[in-house]
């Protein structure tokens, strides 16, 4: 295992063979954390943070992770405290469900269930969008608003109390949560530039 250097915290993002995730690796490299897109739980035991991001479709992205063994690790990070992340399909497998493959459980970490977009909207929602925040989220602290972001996706959780952001889209649609340490977004940090940057250098400053 590597540790972390120093005044660098660990962040593991949790690799589950589903696609090329190295993005959000540098992209948090690039506001300090030492991150390590790993299949290792001993180094995600080890990590000060966990990252859990996901292309594709609900249900073979859940049965990847736990063909990996990797959702008993999100699952024990989650439950230890431990500051989380989950990016686009990785937000919504910590639901219960989804349309996109019903019968398939999800982690079932927040409550609901992940639904298509509205009706009369293009699926995937494939462009930037504008977040409005609900409340004061610690995630998008310091940044100016509106603060634009980057989705693709033709689903998202249903709203609930721990929802902090919602963009427009044929209505208000679930953008990212918090509950506590653990954090979420729909849309995609690593590829929504200087704000998504941003609010990564967040998530890494809330590992010190």
């Amino acid at each position: 295992m590597t540790p972390a250097a120093v005044g660098r915290p660990l962040v593991a993002v949790l690799d589950y063979g589903i696609g090329n995730l190295r993005s959000a690796q540098k992209a948090l490299e690039r506001v300090g954390a030492e991150a390590h897109l790993t299949a290792d739980a001993g180094l995600a035991a080890e990590a000060a943070g966990v990252v859990l991001p996901g292309v594709g479709a609900f249900g073979p992205c859940m049965a990847a992770l736990r063909r990996s063994g990797l959702d008993q690790v999100a699952l024990h990070a989650i439950a230890a405290g431990v500051p989380f992340l989950g990016i686009c399909v990785g937000m919504q497998l910590l639901y219960q469900g989804s349309e996109e493959n019903p019968g398939t459980e999800g982690l079932g970490v927040l409550p609901g269930t992940v639904r298509r977009l509205p009706e009369g909207v293009k699926r995937p929602q494939m462009q930037w969008n504008a977040l409005d925040a609900v409340g004061d989220p610690v995630m998008l602290t310091g940044l100016a608003r509106p603060v634009w972001t980057y989705f693709v996706h033709s689903f998202a959780p249903e709203a609930g109390e721990h929802v902090v952001a919602t963009c427009d889209y044929g209505g208000p649609v679930v953008a990212a949560v918090e509950r506590g340490r653990l954090w979420a977004t729909q849309f995609h940090p690593e590829k929504s530039g200087v704000a998504g940057l941003a609010i990564l250098a967040n998530f890494v400053t809330a590992l010190h």
